[in-house]
């Protein structure tokens, strides 16, 4: 008897449930979306990291990208966005255990998208904190410790950054000297032209000076370099931004970032070091209008800094940095190079 109406109540039930097939195909169809989705924005922020970022050699804070695939990069291109962007790229040396952001480049791109400016920051710039001043790499290796979250290094120099130059950071990155290397060997080499000769004092490799065609070794080794240097690390500044620049030439000349074939190959070979992060913008909009600015030949401008070490860091040259400010926030950077020519690194 009572199995009688236990089997009446569950017929009753079935009858009264919606059929399971349209729910099923609903939620499906909801699964396939998301995946299509993230799958464009993991495309689109690789693309960016190589682009934008790797137009001045550095890994962009991006999605770990998708395994490898056919399908083209930016398939929906998108509205630039409009005025002036400021990408931070930073180099960041692992050596013993620690993380230190060795290079700091502030990329500003002008609302005409005429050329890339790139702004060499000393990494021993002090910059004022709630207690006082710091190094500006300081605030990269006290985020991370010696943990491996580069992204918590990056907002906290971005942070240090916006708040210095009174610009936002739009999108930044941030390359590792194995990254260098992987991203040198896979665009077949980046040319660099020194002004003078550089011996290594790590492998006692000697770099001669004028044009030479550096490999990944080799890049990393120079951008390694600062003792020895006239200006040490102010010197080593100077050759990360012709290492930049020789990356966007070569890049440039073989069509990498506008054959979406060659481009693809390419994020296979160095996808998984890249990770991104590009704020509020489109990435493939912030993707084309680095790309335009690309195609110029880049500017290289260093911050204004005395010259003279004060045992404790770089202090901002008072008579010159509230003016490369001025220029910098109002996107007038071209009209200040120009005055101060001897703030320009050759690149050639």
């Amino acid at each position: 008897m009572i199995e009688d109406e236990l089997r009446a109540a569950f017929a009753r039930l079935e009858e009264s449930t919606p059929p399971v097939g349209p729910v099923r195909a609903a939620v499906d169809r909801a699964v396939i979306t998301r995946r299509r989705r993230r799958r464009r924005v993991r495309l689109a922020g690789t693309a960016l990291a190589v682009a934008a970022v790797a137009l001045v050699g550095f890994t962009a804070m991006a999605p770990r990208p998708p395994a490898p695939t056919a399908a083209p990069l930016l398939a929906t291109p998108e509205p630039e966005p409009g005025g002036a962007l400021n990408l931070l790229l930073l180099g960041v040396d692992q050596s013993a255990g620690s993380r230190r952001a060795d290079s700091v480049l502030l990329v500003h791109v002008p609302a005409d998208r005429s050329r890339l400016y790139l702004v060499s920051l000393p990494r021993d710039l002090l910059v004022p904190t709630p207690g006082g001043t710091e190094k500006l790499n300081a605030t990269f290796s006290r985020a991370t410790g010696s943990g491996t979250d580069l992204a918590a290094g990056y907002r906290a120099t971005r942070q240090a950054v916006a708040q210095l130059t009174g610009v936002r950071v739009d999108a930044g990155a941030v390359l590792t000297y194995p990254g260098a290397r992987d991203l040198t060997d896979a665009v077949g080499g980046v040319p660099v032209c020194l002004p003078e000769p550089v011996r290594s004092v790590h492998t006692e490799r000697r770099f001669p000076a004028g044009c030479q065609r550096l490999d990944g070794a080799a890049a990393v080794d120079l951008l390694r370099q600062r003792y020895g240097l006239r200006d040490g690390g102010l010197d080593r500044d100077r050759n990360a931004a012709r290492y930049a620049a020789g990356l966007l030439r070569q890049m440039r000349e073989r069509g990498t970032a506008t054959d979406p074939a060659q481009l693809n190959r390419l994020l296979i070979r160095i996808g998984p070091a890249v990770t991104v992060d590009a704020g509020d913008l489109s990435l493939p909009a912030l993707v084309g209008a680095t790309a335009r600015a690309g195609a110029a030949e880049p500017v290289a401008v260093a911050f204004p800094v005395l010259a003279e070490w004060n045992g404790r860091g770089y202090e901002a040259d008072p008579e010159l940095t509230p003016g490369f400010l001025d220029a910098l926030r109002a996107d007038r950077l071209g009209e200040w190079a120009a005055v101060h020519p001897a703030r320009v690194t050759g690149l050639r």
